[in-house]
């Protein structure tokens, strides 16, 4: 361990600002570093009392407390002093995540450095919110308004936990609501320092409260809570249905950002180098796990032997290894049964007719750690498993197509539209794709890349709603419209006559 920096013995709850005290029982989850399987902390899972009392402490919060009724420049400059506070401490969350999820410790640092921006970004968003004003209607005054809409459930996942949780709370809290956090519990212990922080750098307590647990016992319990206003979730497309099914019972709107299965196109005209480190990068970085992966690699056919040759050769010289070393490009997978899982794709692609390229297998050397050797395989068509089903490793498919109409098609034929990648030189295929590929956002000649302030989010089963600039705005506020005389108007006189 880390001698300069300390990992809770338990984690707990936080709620109104302050760690609940572990009771003599309840449930008690161990946390495992995945580089090692060993245990670094125990996770006491909330249950559905003390997520009532989360609950309960945010809507004090929100309908008594002052966040709400505060000044747009006070709470921004509580939400730049949370940026600044997460800058600081860098070293300490990157340290505390990449124990908990195996992330390589260089990719951690970046998020810890989206989560600070994330703050930044939803703060001038805040100030940049504007009502309406008509004059349409003779005699009157309507003007539009905006309010912050209430007590978010705010559930995050376990593959980027920093940046995943950090872009729910800030777009939350930024317009004056207040929230219950549930992160994955798999990933507790740099989710608790997070939360702490956000109190050292003087957000009010109770607009923020932590609860920790799986998601059949406490998500389950804060989705249901009659106190909840709107749910926000990251995650898996099955848990995001069903979150999505039990707030609808109650008409809580919800905002889902859910799987995919995104195409990465590459056509002859591209640079091929270029486009080579982006198929690498967009389904190996992050140890593969992440929505946004570029998992099928449709590559043309007459590209295909020479590009997928090359793939394979720098697939196989990608350093694995302790995600604690800056150098290491590959760490484990977050747990052993998504391990379990992950590696039972390879039976599933030989047993479907692909061909396995490279990988498939736990790597020589590692006789610990939930570690897969980066995979490849050559998929006989798209209607395979292993193109419709979300993998969620460092698992590739590839397919190889004739023409651009072919390519456009195989993209589009998924459950999924979260993104899709073009890699082209040719502006007609460019244009195309973009016109024509069923996805939320389309990355051309690049890898990816976020500009926050644009809607993200997926068609069909990759989710519901937008996040982003405008999109959150829509999502975390009411519209209020007031109409007012500008003289006295005439009003029926009901019972007047006489």
């Amino acid at each position: 361990m880390n001698g300069s920096f300390r990992v809770p013995e338990l984690v707990t709850s936080l709620i109104d600002g302050a760690p609940v005290p572990p009771g003599s029982d309840g449930h008690d989850l161990p946390v495992i570093c995945p580089a090692t399987e060993e245990r670094v902390s125990v996770l006491r899972e909330a249950d559905a009392a003390e997520v009532d009392a989360a609950v309960r402490a945010a809507r004090r919060a929100f309908d008594a407390g002052p966040w709400p009724r505060m000044t747009l420049e006070a709470r921004k400059d509580i939400l730049y002093r949370i940026r600044d506070v997460l800058r600081a401490r860098t070293e300490e969350l990157a340290w505390l995540e990449c124990l908990n999820t195996g992330l390589p410790i260089a990719r951690i640092r970046e998020q810890v450095g989206r989560a600070a921006r994330n703050f930044e970004l939803f703060a001038e968003v805040a100030s940049t919110m504007k009502g309406e004003t008509y004059t349409g209607l003779e005699g009157y005054l309507t003007y539009v308004t905006r309010e912050p809409k209430g007590v978010g459930a705010l559930i995050a996942p376990w593959n980027a936990p920093i940046a995943l949780a950090s872009m729910r709370v800030a777009t939350c809290i930024a317009f004056g609501n207040t929230c219950v956090l549930k992160p994955s519990e798999y990933t507790p212990v740099s989710m608790l320092r997070m939360v702490e922080l956000f109190h050292e750098a003087g957000l009010p307590a109770g607009v923020v409260n932590l609860v920790n647990g799986r998601g059949s016992v406490t998500g389950a319990a804060l989705v249901a809570h009659p106190g909840i206003d709107m749910v926000g979730f990251t995650g898996g497309t099955h848990t995001g249905a069903a979150i999505m099914a039990a707030a609808g019972r109650h008409l809580k709107p919800c905002i889902l950002e859910l799987g995919g299965k995104s195409a990465n196109i590459i056509h002859p005209s591209a640079d091929l180098d270029r486009a080579l480190d982006g198929a690498l990068a967009g389904i190996y970085s992050n140890n593969g796990q992440q929505c946004l992966a570029g998992s099928r690699i449709l590559v043309q056919r007459g590209i295909a032997d020479e590009f997928i040759r090359r793939f394979v050769e720098r697939g196989r010289r990608i350093r694995i290894g302790d995600p604690m070393d800056s150098a290491t490009e590959l760490g484990p997978l977050a747990f052993a049964d998504h391990l379990r899982r992950v590696l039972s794709y390879v039976d599933v692609a030989r047993a479907e007719g692909a061909e396995v390229l490279t990988g498939g297998r736990r790597p020589p050397g590692f006789g610990r750690g939930y570690y897969l050797e980066p995979t490849a395989v050559l998929a006989r068509d798209n209607a395979s498993r292993v193109c419709q089903e979300e993998i969620f490793g460092p698992f590739a498919t590839f397919l190889v197509y004739d023409t651009i109409d072919e390519a456009i098609a195989i993209a589009n034929d998924t459950p999924f539209g979260l993104v899709a990648y073009v890699w082209a030189g040719d502006l007609d295929v460019v244009m195309r794709a973009s016109r024509e590929l069923k996805a939320g956002t389309i990355w051309v000649n690049t890898g990816m890349v976020r500009e926050l302030r644009a809607p993200f989010g997926g068609y069909r089963q990759s989710g519901v709603g937008r996040d982003g600039a405008t999109s959150s705005v829509e999502f975390f506020t009411e519209q209020k419209t007031t109409t007012i005389p500008v003289a006295p108007a005439p009003l029926p006189r009901l019972g007047s006559a006489q």
